[in-house]
């Protein structure tokens, strides 16, 4: 199931992005340490950082704007 993010300002995005960096690498930490319960997971969350990031680019490009 997608998460939607498209109607996220820019800076829950940037807050969103962080939180997804640092369960990314909780992940990571866990598959070497070996006790990792889900390993399509990585898989998900990097897309998911991708998706928020191409956000991120359409409001620094100008093409996404704030509905403020």
């Amino acid at each position: 199931m997608k998460d939607s993010y498209n109607e996220l300002t820019y800076e829950e995005l940037w807050k969103k992005r962080n939180e997804l960096k640092k369960r990314f690498m909780d992940i990571r930490f866990d598959k070497v340490v070996g006790h990792m319960e889900n390993p399509l997971e990585k898989r998900t969350v990097r897309k998911k950082i991708a998706r928020v990031n191409t956000l991120i680019h359409e409001y620094d490009l100008g093409v996404r704007k704030s509905q403020e």
